[in-house]
């Protein structure tokens, strides 16, 4: 056990037993100066044992504070006696209590499988709903820097939809990698030669750039007609909010 007060004398003893420890409440510390009440010591008092406790973090040894009154003393509960004690450093942290998600809470093949039918949905607002929901933004366990979304599959690819005039005027680019390579072709003419590279585009870039980004982009299943392969895991329909996603005729 740890004996605190306000001297500046530090003794290191070897650590008790466990049944020499007693459970104490703190007594009152009448010393003048910058005196913490929850502990009873001065805070230069407390720098100095700070000091000599992380010169002996490597020995078996607690430690107390030798007091020039002997009648002022500040004994250390035993379930706080971690906090002072180099035998008990591994023990509760009880300052960082931020919950962050660990790899149990994030498994993939306990992950929602959702599946949405992109006839006649606009391409932008469906990208959206769909990069919400594999980034996992929906749910109140959402971190940023986790994997923590679900798994989308979208069905009939061909048959999403566009606003104004972007059918001839959206173009999308590719380039071979080799001099004068660049390949340019419209909404259109992609859609009718690889519709499901459409809403692929349109969610990768809603994904975070990198290594992530990369991971959570094989959660987006994109398939042309309305089959798709993935009846095991039994999907469910994706939640679609926004009025406005779907095309009136």
């Amino acid at each position: 056990m740890a004996i605190l007060c306000a001297s500046t004398s530090v003794v290191f003893s070897p650590s008790p037993s466990s049944s020499q420890r007693l459970s104490f409440s703190f007594l009152k510390n009448t010393h003048s100066g910058n005196n913490d009440s929850s502990l009873g010591f001065s805070v230069a008092s407390w720098k100095s044992v700070a000091r000599a406790t992380s010169s002996s973090v490597n020995s078996m040894r607690d430690f107390r504070l030798r007091c020039q009154n002997s009648d002022k003393l500040a004994l250390v509960p035993d379930n706080q006696g971690w906090m002072f004690e180099d035998t008990e450093f591994e023990g509760p942290d009880i300052w960082n209590t931020t919950w962050y998600p660990k790899a149990k809470d994030h498994i993939n093949t306990e992950k929602t499988w959702y599946i949405v039918d992109a006839t006649d949905k606009i391409l932008g607002r469906l990208a959206s709903t769909i990069a919400v929901y594999i980034r996992g933004k929906n749910l109140p366990t959402y971190t940023p820097s986790v994997d923590m979304g679900a798994f989308v599959i979208v069905v009939n690819a061909e048959k999403v939809a566009v606003s104004g005039k972007k059918r001839t005027q959206k173009l999308y680019r590719r380039h071979s990698g080799r001099p004068g390579g660049m390949k340019v072709e419209t909404f259109d003419q992609l859609q009718k030669r690889i519709p499901e590279r459409i809403i692929e585009h349109a969610v990768r870039g809603m994904l975070p750039k990198g290594s992530l980004g990369r991971a959570l982009f094989n959660h987006l299943k994109v398939y042309k007609g309305p089959d798709h392969p993935h009846e095991a895991q039994k999907p469910i329909e994706l939640p679609l909010k926004d009025k406005r996603i779907q095309k009136l005729k």
